[in-house]
């Protein structure tokens, strides 16, 4: 006897309502995330290169020394780019991807306007990075700041709760929800992992992110369009 659709395991019928999300609008979402990406770099290192007063260092707190410098964790700092693109990926229509869009967007102007006003850089740390490749290239293309607020702490918390959303959205495992906050969380400890920003940057550039997610959900919580991932139930 064949299994009816309201008898599929409940891990089957997610996978078919993410597969579903995943697919629609997919190349508006992959084309969109991309240019979005490659147009804020232009935009930061635009910034970065014409501060309108001097710039000053940002001053170390007690949570700076407790974690330390941990150069093993740059790929959890690199993976930003992969989290942001799955909220993408998993935005439920236009209306979602655009209001995602808007909020990003609003989210970089008010960071890099703080850049260029109000500019500000890491301490000399009195690191080797010789002995660290990856991290010196970054420093490199980094030195002379866009430090507080931290738009690597902004948009990692911003993803966050579009993630959390939307995987509540789609009724995805409870073990999923909490993987999303606990690579948040490892990104957000990353960016002073790596010593890229001090714990003010990331303290403020997490208060930026939760300032435009408050806005985000407040936006999004109207009468939802039908989603694209119903299913018989």
């Amino acid at each position: 006897m064949r299994l009816s659709q309201e008898a599929a395991p409940a891990g089957a019928a997610f996978v078919s309502r993410l597969g579903a999300r995943v697919g629609h609008l997919f190349l508006l979402k992959t084309l969109s995330t991309a240019g979005g990406i490659a147009l804020f770099f232009y935009a930061y290192f635009w910034a970065m290169r014409h501060p309108l007063s001097e710039v000053s260092v940002m001053p170390m707190i007690w949570i700076d020394q407790w974690i330390g410098f941990q150069p093993l964790s740059f790929p959890l700092y690199a993976s930003l780019w992969l989290y942001i693109s799955l909220a993408t990926a998993l935005a439920r229509d236009f209306r979602d991807l655009a209001a995602f869009g808007v909020a990003s967007l609003a989210m970089s102007i008010v960071g890099l306007a703080i850049f260029m006003l109000a500019p500000t850089k890491v301490p000399d740390f009195g690191i080797d990075w010789s002995l660290h490749p990856s991290l010196q290239f970054m420093k490199s293309v980094d030195v002379s700041g866009n430090a507080c607020p931290s738009l690597h702490a902004a948009f990692c918390v911003f993803a966050a709760v579009v993630l959390h959303t939307q995987l509540r959205n789609l009724r995805a495992p409870q073990w999923l929800i909490a993987g999303n906050v606990l690579w948040s969380l490892g990104i957000l400890g990353s960016t002073m992992a790596t010593r890229q920003h001090v714990a003010l940057d990331a303290i403020a550039g997490a208060a930026l992110g939760g300032v435009v997610s408050i806005a985000y959900v407040v936006a999004m919580s109207g009468p939802d369009a039908r989603s694209v991932e119903t299913v018989q139930t």
